[in-house]
């Protein structure tokens, strides 16, 4: 008698996804439907069948197309938030950090439209998610710590930092949504140019009075 062949491991579907990376595969996929179709061109059907998995497996991590958006803003916010802190920690903590953050935020926008869209553009039916709210905060606070210790070494007027930190955000984020709709140009140089005016008069107009 021949010897019976062992018989071999069926091959896993390259559809499959191990144990905590799906939804990671998801949020993947929003953010390149997003690039392609808008926010209002994403469903969770559609993201689903791109990567071939079944509907129950997309809703256990994602139960509406609200939970999906607030997750993918979740996730701009927390790289936009280490994007900061590295060019604040880059820059020495002082006058060249604020400036570099001022670049960094830019640059996020730029490198990561779809993110920056659902952050800041989208509508999000119920968007007190958890970890959406923590994640917008703790970037948010990563310009106010920077406000705060401007003050503390006389290179900032001493107003709410709060105050300061949105009247920042709100210049830095005008110049980066204008260079996202191209109303700047095709030319990066202008847009480099143009960061780099706003943040020598933020500079100048957040320095304490003489």
């Amino acid at each position: 008698m021949t010897r019976a062949r062992a018989a071999r491991p069926a091959k896993k579907r390259p559809d499959r996804y191990h144990h905590g990376d799906l939804r990671r595969a998801l949020l993947q996929e929003a953010v390149r439907t997003i690039a392609k179709h808008g926010v209002d061109g994403l469903t969770l059907r559609t993201v689903g069948s791109s990567l071939g998995v079944s509907r129950t497996a997309l809703y256990r991590h994602f139960a509406d197309k609200a939970a999906l958006l607030a997750a993918v803003a979740a996730d701009g916010f927390r790289t936009l938030r280490v994007d900061l802190e590295e060019a604040w920690q880059r820059g020495g903590r002082g006058r060249a950090g604020f400036e570099a953050m001022g670049l960094a935020y830019v640059r996020f926008a730029l490198a990561h439209p779809s993110h920056y869209r659902v952050m800041f553009g989208a509508d999000i039916p119920g968007a007190d998610n958890p970890e959406l709210t923590q994640e917008g905060a703790g970037a948010f606070q990563v310009l106010v710590y920077a406000v705060v210790a401007l003050q503390q070494l006389k290179l900032a007027r001493q107003d709410e930092p709060r105050q300061m930190a949105l009247f920042i955000w709100a210049t830095v984020h005008g110049v980066a949504m204008l260079a996202l709709d191209g109303r700047l140009g095709p030319e990066p140089a202008v847009v480099n140019r143009l960061i780099e005016y706003t943040i020598d008069r933020l500079r100048t107009g957040i320095a304490p009075g003489r």
